[in-house]
């Protein structure tokens, strides 16, 4: 019940205004955020036709005690999830009331004149195009496991492996329980879309990953040799910080950064169920952290994914907000220049990785531009990836070299990578590929996205 009730105070705090979907996530006591942020998140989208199945079924009135809100994650839950999981009398409340609930439901599909659940949602509630495109990737874990132990783990749970994809085209047209090993990223996993693994026994246990392709692009490009000082410098909620940890072999320093409290205590959950090890979270504004403070002075690569307006992003989710005012762009596109020259101040630094989840070239290339002009010939930006098929828009001699994602082009969420080096004596020896082609984690002497070199591997048994 744990989880119905934190769905449904998340929903009232968003009607009272409290703040928007991640943050009150986020701040509930409940520990499985990604799971609460998807009953949230599908509760929502399907809001108007729940409001229409209460009031048809008169649940409300006949039910006094049951809070509205609640009574929509069990509703929705009941008749558009996975059935209802928890136990109590809520539940059996929702049971009782099944039948008439249904019948509501047969007559708004007729009534409608569709016969998919989906086709009752208006076009502003339905799911983004691109959302329905996108695939569930989940990342193996190699601290904890292995990319053929966790095949052979879903093999036995009833999935075809269907070897490594030769193209998007094959990962588009995946469909049941096939799944293939992804063309680009050699610990990368790919099944259909809606697939939900967050109850399965290797996510809760930390084996896999719940990870977007685009997402795992800035650490598998950062690609830190083992050994490293890394920062993570806007590091909730802890996904890529642990991507690092994998690629580092848990050998080395990570310092993640983040201004939320209960982020942080909710990344240091996850981070320990991962096996990451040699990391340190502060509580602590990155534009705040002192560049000559002697801690850092060993920080050779930094990745930095900061705020940004979440353009690229499609979550099955309705928009929480219009499209960005050109005064928050504005705003962010400052924000953002202000914290890459911050991060470019390190005295060490050799490598650092900027991203974004957002489409707006205000926030990607000219930020990246305006950076690289302000920090005239110390550093240069890297042709990162060059067999990636997207690349950054011409805001500026050289954009192309930066890596761009969408739904349409590349089955991701939508995302802007870009690669900088630096330049002159002691620097790193440049190059046209980024460390990770040298890595022998993504293959050594491979490009990334090249089949890596056949290597033996310490089987860890995954128990069922």
């Amino acid at each position: 019940m744990a989880l119905y009730s934190a769905a449904a105070a998340v929903l009232t705090g968003l009607e009272r205004g409290d703040g928007g979907i991640k943050t009150l996530v986020y701040n509930s006591s409940f520990p499985h955020v990604r799971q609460l942020y998807a009953l949230v998140s599908e509760t929502l989208r399907y809001s108007p036709v729940l409001e229409k199945l209460l009031a048809g079924a008169a649940l409300l009135q006949a039910e006094k005690k049951l809070p509205p809100q609640l009574a929509k994650v069990l509703v929705y839950d009941l008749l558009f999830g996975k059935g209802l999981k928890c136990g109590g009398r809520w539940k059996a409340l929702a049971r009782r009331h099944r039948a008439r609930l249904e019948a509501e439901l047969a007559r708004l599909k007729v009534q409608q004149k569709v016969s998919r659940n989906e086709d009752l949602l208006a076009p502003a509630q339905a799911v983004s195009p691109g959302a329905s495109q996108v695939p569930r990737y989940v990342r193996v874990n190699t601290l904890k496991t292995c990319v053929d132990n966790v095949i052979d783990f879903f093999k036995r749970q009833g999935y075809s492996f269907l070897g490594k994809a030769a193209s998007v085209e094959e990962l588009r047209a995946l469909s049941g329980k096939k799944f293939l090993l992804d063309l680009h990223l050699p610990e990368l996993l790919v099944f259909p879309p809606q697939t939900d693994f967050h109850d399965n026994l290797l996510y809760t246990s930390g084996h896999i990953i719940l990870q977007d392709k685009a997402s795992c692009l800035p650490a598998f490009l950062l690609s830190p040799a083992a050994g490293s000082h890394v920062i993570d410098a806007c590091a909730a909620p802890g996904n890529k910080t642990s991507h690092l940890a994998a690629i580092l072999k848990n050998k080395g320093q990570i310092f993640a950064f983040d201004v939320d409290t209960k982020r942080l205590a909710t990344m240091n959950t996850m981070l320990m169920r991962a096996g990451v090890t040699g990391f340190q979270l502060a509580q602590q504004d990155f534009l705040t952290v002192d560049p000559g403070d002697p801690k850092y002075s060993k920080v050779t690569y930094i990745l930095l994914d900061p705020s940004c307006s979440g353009s690229g992003m499609v979550n099955r989710v309705p928009r929480e907000e219009a499209a960005p005012s050109a005064e928050r762009l504005q705003a962010l596109a400052g924000f953002q220049r202000k914290v890459l020259s911050h991060a470019l101040s390190f005295p060490a630094l050799q490598r650092l990785v900027y991203s974004t989840c957002s489409l707006h070239q205000e926030e990607n290339e000219e930020v990246v531009q305006a950076v690289l002009q302000e920090q005239g010939s110390a550093f240069r930006l890297v042709n990162a990836f060059p067999s990636w098929p997207c690349r950054g828009l011409a805001a500026f001699p050289g954009a192309e070299s930066c890596l761009r994602a969408s739904p349409a082009d590349t089955l991701t969420h939508g995302f802007f990578v870009a690669v900088l080096e630096r330049c002159g004596e002691g620097a790193a020896a440049p190059s046209s590929l980024p460390a990770a082609a040298e890595n022998p984690q993504h293959g050594k002497g491979t490009e990334p996205g090249a089949a890596p070199k056949k290597r033996k591997r310490k089987k860890q048994r995954v128990k069922e």
